[in-house]
């Protein structure tokens, strides 16, 4: 904004001063009734939308001389405005800031809404054009309280809609831009919805919306050439002519762009151009000369009273001066905030742009993994496989050795490719905790008996205390509370060579159907220094180098931990002193159940107890591509008497169930032509009681709903434990009323 005498010295202030008091006494005193003129702005208005420019600033100019000639201060505030804006219309913003700034000078000595609101409004239009957008949306807002015109509000409306656009927030530039459209304005009803229509098109043609750009543009141009609006045509027929070339539609867009040839030679001339520049001039050019001639008369007649009036105007000036200075650091003030405003949305958009490049990687880092470890399994089922196979075949004392570090390493590389899934599982929020019924001390002595082997080994003790208080039906999810414990009992097992590994179970309260237990995991192993400590639950840590390499393992234990807690909204703790041992100790709130007979919960078992099946005579079909897993799934059931078929693919295993009658198929998920999941669905159609086993390298977690939906029976992940594989081919042949979901 311009603040008007800043800079000038206190003498050079009171010239202007006195003539601005003067001009205001000369308007106020012996005013005559206001004489009409807003015939002129009627006229002028329809001139402007028919792009007559030049006979729209002789009307608006002939409005002006005549709110002069009567006085009338507010219509030529009014006219004043009007030029401004015309002056906007063909791109004279420096002729437009002339009116704008005359304007000001009438203004501040009237009381008049009207004229306030318009005033601000064409303040925003400028803001608007040097793409200080937010700045515009502040004036416009102001403009909005200070006049109810219904023509006023209409055109602010669509000026507030075209700066949505510009800061893309089209859903709020669409919703103005509608209401237009079905406008009532009394003055510029069909101009308005022309212009609605035009602005709408842009819009749609920036979010690559094309036929919906195309049925506005053909709106506008409709209404222009019904109208005259001429500049509306131009405008209308080139953004079609880019539309239809950008969908294809080569002939349409000819059409326009022929249109904008013939307008341009028609009316858009250089002649017509000159023509409107020159009254433009003129007209502007004239009004500065009389303004010059009224300054100097009223110079002159200040020049006489100048000794009575001068302590007055040092006075006035004075406090002008101090009014100005507040408004220039209010002004100032806001000028900041709203270009604070426009570095945050620069901001949050960089913020939005670094946030998606973060989950793109993220995902990248998931599909990789999963492809790598499906890759990874399927040799490693050939691996474990064949080692499993050799074993059974009673091979000499010095072959058992390699025999069974090969079977090590398979087990080993195996465990490290689930601990990185599992991982990857919880970073990707692919694991909930489940809510079932279960016995927490069953859990533990599982994990602790299945431990007992590795304890043995190592001469380790493994002791359990548990609270007899502790509720025996809890309800939680058990599957990843056996995971928390196999992981910190059995770290405690590596680190701890002849001594004691204790586990603590304790009741801390119980409130209403909550009860609070506290875990703890105690050894006096080799313990783990305070500098260690910090980073301890991060991926890959163990310490150090040295006891990587003595102990083995992946690192990945604690992190698994950590990661499974916080499922659970529980955090683990660690205490440990180097030399003495350590201790990892957590509390979990769970619900519990009083009465069992009361109890409504569906129980769900957590291992099947091993049976021994008769496998004589059983005959499947083994749907598998890869040719070594053929041969060693083939070697497997033999080694128990059964026999088998051999399908390469999909379409072959359909074929073969078509043709023959099987006890069970053992199905590979991913093959070429068709998955394993199609030719179930396929097989399902006329084969509703074979058992399906899928065997499959992929992960069980991530596709185990899809294969009960595809129609198999059961799920057993590549590369398996023999003795799970054929449990669960008796399971799923001589007790198909077992569903056992977990393998």
């Amino acid at each position: 904004m311009k603040i008007l005498f800043l800079n000038k010295t206190l003498k050079f202030l009171l010239v202007p001063i006195v003539i601005l008091a003067t001009t205001a006494t000369l308007y106020s005193q012996n005013q005559t009734e206001r004489i009409d003129i807003q015939p002129y702005f009627d006229q002028a208005r329809k001139f402007k939308n028919q792009d007559k420019i030049d006979l729209a600033l002789e009307t608006l100019n002939t409005a002006a001389n005549e709110a002069e000639k009567g006085e009338d201060i507010k219509g030529l505030i009014d006219s004043l405005h009007e030029l401004a804006l015309l002056y906007l219309k063909i791109d004279k913003e420096g002729d437009t800031e002339f009116y704008w700034d005359r304007a000001s000078v009438l203004i501040k000595d009237v009381e008049y809404p009207y004229g306030d609101g318009m005033h601000k409004y064409i303040e925003a239009i400028l803001l608007h054009r040097s793409n200080r957008n937010f700045q515009a949306l502040f004036m416009l807002n102001e403009a909005k309280q200070l006049n109810n015109d219904r023509n006023f509000y209409n055109n602010l409306l669509l000026t507030e809609a075209k700066v949505y656009v510009s800061l893309e927030k089209y859903d709020s530039a669409t919703k103005n831009l509608n209401s237009l459209i079905v406008n009532t304005d009394l003055y510029e009803k069909e101009y308005l919805t022309t212009q609605a229509y035009l602005t709408l098109a842009e819009l749609n043609l920036k979010i690559d919306n094309l036929t919906e750009a195309a049925k506005n543009g053909e709106n506008a141009l409709s209404l222009a050439i019904n109208h005259g609006f001429l500049e509306d045509i131009k405008n209308a027929n080139m953004l079609l002519s880019s539309v239809y070339e950008r969908l294809g539609l080569y002939q349409k867009s000819l059409v326009n762009t022929q249109n904008l040839v013939q307008l341009k030679d028609s009316i858009f001339n250089i002649d017509k151009n000159i023509i409107e520049a020159k009254t433009a001039d003129k007209i502007r050019d004239d009004y500065k000369t009389e303004e010059i001639a009224r300054q100097e008369k009223k110079i002159e007649e200040l020049t006489e009273s100048q000794n009575r009036s001068e302590l007055t105007a040092i006075l006035t000036s004075a406090f002008l001066i101090i009014i100005s200075l507040l408004a220039v650091t209010l002004y100032r003030n806001n000028q900041i905030k709203l270009k604070t405003n426009d570095l945050l949305q620069t901001k949050n958009k960089e913020l939005q742009i670094a946030r998606d490049g973060a989950v793109q990687a993220m995902e990248a880092k998931t599909n990789f993994l999963s492809t790598v470890s499906h890759e990874l399994r399927t040799p490693l089922y050939a691996v474990t496989g064949l080692t499993h196979l050799l074993l059974e075949e009673n091979p000499e004392e010095h072959q058992k050795e390699h025999l069974k570090a090969l079977k090590f390493s398979g087990d080993y590389l195996l465990n490290f490719i689930n601990d990185i899934l599992h991982i990857n599982k919880i970073d990707a929020n692919k694991l909930e905790p489940l809510n079932m019924e279960f016995n927490l001390n069953k859990v533990i002595n599982e994990v602790i008996n299945s431990l007992g082997q590795s304890a043995k080994s190592n001469e380790t003790k493994l002791v359990l205390e548990y609270d007899s208080d502790i509720p025996s039906h809890l309800l939680s999810d058990p599957l990843k509370l056996s995971q928390i414990f196999m992981n910190l009992i059995g770290n405690s097992i590596k680190f701890t060579k002849g001594g004691e590994v204790k586990v603590i179970a304790k009741l801390l309260n119980k409130v209403e159907d909550d009860a609070t237990i506290y875990f703890e995991v105690k050894d006096n192993g080799i313990g783990i220094s305070k500098e260690k400590q910090k980073s301890i639950f991060e991926g890959f840590e163990q310490g150090s180098i040295q006891i990587n390499r003595e102990y083995g393992g992946t690192g990945l234990g604690l992190t698994i931990v950590k990661s499974l807690l916080g499922l659970f909204n529980s955090k683990i703790e660690l205490e440990s002193y180097l030399g003495e041992g350590s201790s990892f100790f957590f509390e979990i709130n769970m619900k519990y159940l009083d009465n069992l007979a009361e109890d409504i919960t569906k129980t769900i078992s957590l291992e099947n107890t091993p049976k021994d099946y008769d496998f004589k005579g059983l005959h499947l079909l083994i749907v598998e591509d890869n040719k070594i897993n053929q041969v060693i799934t083939k070697k497997m059931l033999s080694k128990r008497d059964m026999t088998s078929d051999i399908a390469n693919n999909g379409h072959e295993a359909v074929t073969a169930a078509q043709e023959n009658v099987y006890d069970a198929i053992l199905m590979d998920i991913h093959m070429p032509g068709i998955s394993g999941e199609e030719a179930t669905i396929e097989i399902r159609k006329f084969n509703q009681d074979t058992p399906i086993i899928a065997l499959t390298a992929i992960s069980l977690d991530d596709s185990l709903e899809s294969f009960y939906a595809a129609g198999c029976n059961d799920v057993v992940t590549k590369p398996f434990k023999p003795e799970v594989f054929y449990q669960k081919i008796g399971e799923n042949i001589f007790d198909k009323n077992t569903k056992n979901a977990l393998s």
